[in-house]
């Protein structure tokens, strides 16, 4: 894994592009912290620094044919490279062993076409000196991160976008304010656009080209679909349980120690069992808690790493540290996140990179498989609408009365009961389901006037306009919520510390065997991961099926009910003239210190935005 960088100027000498070049890696250090090397090409200058997983003593980038016509910066792991090269080795003459000069050679060779038989995650820059052209590409779901600025004879792209600003120091960097309206109502920008006008990134799945002559263009390789699956639920099971274990034992391949992280959740609980039940591998596992009992996972994931003997690893995040958020966010995402377990996924990333360079982690599996709570609120929602709309409304507004617990939902009927409100009220409103909502459409007006009516075009889903609601949402999760924020999430907690973080459920394979089920099939009445159930049973621990859905929270509703609130208030006081409305602020944190309703997200969410704008990264 890596950081990488470009910049093609040809107003810029080649000295002041090195040394541009140089600043970016040296803020892309903890990607790359083993070498790194920058090569200038007519007028481009690329620049890796380099996480050595595969083929540690050589492979070293920015790579070039053997002619200094073709020079790529590469990050990321292609699993099956050793399959590729065969097919490559009568027409290129290897002089490495890892899968970078594959990269190279496939894309010189077969360009785009050959990311359609890759497996594995990535970003790539590939610059053609003879005909002044640039390719660039990302992996099918998103997992590497690639932005890009540029106009006229100027481009230039970077891992992060703290690189690309080092890259392009004569841009405005002005904050969008169609990505700014999606961020407050999201808690993340839609896929193409960053917070900041003209930057954007590379789409998942795509390949871009840039020419001076040509400017960008940018086309899809591969597209999610959802297919028409021909074998029974048993045949289905089956070939999901080969096909994770072929995944996972494709992400094996290293030549430095894999372990993984174990939450005690159903997915990590399936690649570690996987790893251990499958194929005889103990694997050293890493889990993060929290001193609030509902929200810590950390005896479940004692049980599963005691099941299979692994060597468990444990650390405890008990209090918010802003210091660590700022750096995280401004150094590392470089804009606005509002995940707030971008703190723990950092805090266990830091512990296992103490002990490997590499670790398998369960993302994909809710959005593949049917596992988050809203799906279960959505689902619950079909019987609902046979209630009339006026009883329903009743139902809500009844609903809304009662305190809502700070609990997480998965201890808490009341608070799942308010998942429901609020898929409800969502109906009610006609609103096509993009991602989670943080803040409807009239908290939004509330708290930003000036954004109201804002936002950026998300991408369209490959559904008919029949299809089922709960597919339709599947898929945008796929789509949106999952590049957007828990790859990116992941992407940025673990290399942060110099960890590469591999997901097994994000092989293509899996992928498209999951959308290719009847929807029904990944569920068993209102709980989800039907498939897996089936697919597992007698595999995974009987326990793991039994707890409900918890997923990664972070307790942010005692946060702000705590010296926080204090410094949010203050935050919000100071954006005045230029950011949100102070009022609507104290409104809504009124709201929850009184217990009317657990705002804790929606407060995290807007902290992190003013933070943001207070900081250096703020609009220019």
């Amino acid at each position: 894994m890596c950081g990488i960088v470009l910049l093609c100027d040809a107003a810029v000498p080649q000295g002041e592009r090195e040394r541009r070049v140089r600043t970016a890696l040296d803020r892309l250090a903890h990607r790359g912290p083993d070498e790194d090397g920058i090569r200038s090409a007519g007028d481009a200058t690329l620049g890796q620094g380099r996480l050595a997983i595969i083929d540690l003593s050589s492979s070293r980038q920015p790579m070039s044919d053997r002619a200094g016509r073709y020079f790529l910066t590469y990050n990321g792991e292609v699993y099956n490279y050793a399959e590729l090269r065969q097919g490559l080795e009568p027409h290129w003459d290897f002089a490495t062993h890892g899968d970078t000069e594959v990269v190279l050679a496939g894309l010189v060779r077969q360009g785009p076409a050959v990311l359609r038989a890759a497996e594995g995650m990535w970003a790539f820059a590939l610059w053609d000196s003879q005909r002044q052209e640039l390719l660039l590409g990302r992996d099918r779901m998103g997992k590497k991160p690639l932005y890009y600025a540029g106009s006229g004879a100027a481009f230039a792209c970077a891992s992060e976008l703290s690189a690309l600003r080092a890259l392009l120091p004569g841009l405005a960097w002005s904050e969008d304010p169609d990505a700014a309206a999606d961020y407050l109502r999201y808690g993340l920008c839609m896929p193409g656009h960053t917070i900041y006008a003209d930057v954007h990134e590379v789409l998942p799945g795509h390949v871009l080209r840039w020419s001076a002559a040509g400017g960008v263009r940018q086309e899809p390789y591969w597209s999610l679909q959802c297919g028409a699956y021909g074998g029974s639920r048993e045949d289905a099971a089956a070939e999901i349980r080969e096909a994770m274990k072929v995944s996972v034992q494709r992400r094996l391949v290293a030549d430095v120690e894999v372990g993984a992280f174990l939450s005690g959740g159903v997915d990590s609980s399936i690649i570690v069992s996987v790893m251990a039940g499958l194929l005889g591998r103990r694997p050293k596992t890493f889990t993060v808690g929290f001193s609030e009992g509902s929200f810590d996972e950390r005896a479940q994931a004692r049980a599963i790493a005691a099941h299979w003997g692994t060597d468990h690893v444990e650390a405890l995040l008990d209090r918010p540290d802003p210091e660590r958020l700022v750096q995280l966010v401004l150094g590392h995402v470089g804009q606005p996140f509002g995940d707030s377990s971008l703190l723990p996924t950092a805090l266990v990333s830091q512990i296992t990179s103490r002990h490997v360079k590499v670790a398998l982690s369960g993302d994909g599996g809710d959005e593949l498989f049917c596992g988050y709570a809203r799906y279960r609120a959505r689902a619950a929602l079909r019987w609902l609408t046979r209630v009339p709309a006026g009883l329903r409304r009743a139902g809500v507004a009844l609903l809304r009365r009662l305190p809502e617990p700070t609990s997480h939902h998965s201890r808490s009927l009341l608070k799942q009961l308010h998942l429901v409100a609020d898929v409800v009220e969502r109906d009610f409103a006609g609103e096509p389901y993009v991602a989670p909502v943080l803040l409807s459409r009239a908290q939004l007006a509330r708290l930003a006037p000036h954004l109201a009516g804002r936002g950026c075009a998300a991408p369209a889903a490959p559904l008919a306009p029949t299809a089922d609601a709960l597919q339709q949402m599947m898929v945008m999760d796929a789509l949106v919520y999952l590049p957007q924020d828990i790859l990116l999430k992941v992407d940025r907690a673990s290399m942060a510390h110099s960890l590469e973080a591999r997901a097994p459920f994000l092989d293509r394979r899996l992928v498209e065997l999951a959308f290719a089920l009847p929807p029904a099939w990944h569920r068993d009445g209102l709980r989800g991961k039907a498939m897996l159930r089936r697919a597992f049973a007698g595999l995974v621990p009987d326990a793991v099926w039994q707890r409900p859905k918890q997923g990664f929270a972070v307790p942010v509703h005692a946060w702000f009910r705590g010296p926080l609130a204090a410094t949010l208030q203050r935050l919000a006081d100071d954006s005045a003239g230029g950011g949100l409305q102070p009022q609507a602020v104290r409104a809504m944190l009124d709201e929850h210190r009184n217990g009317v309703r657990d705002h804790g997200y929606r407060l995290w969410n807007i902290y992190v935005y003013l933070l943001w704008r207070s900081s250096g990264a703020r609009p220019q």
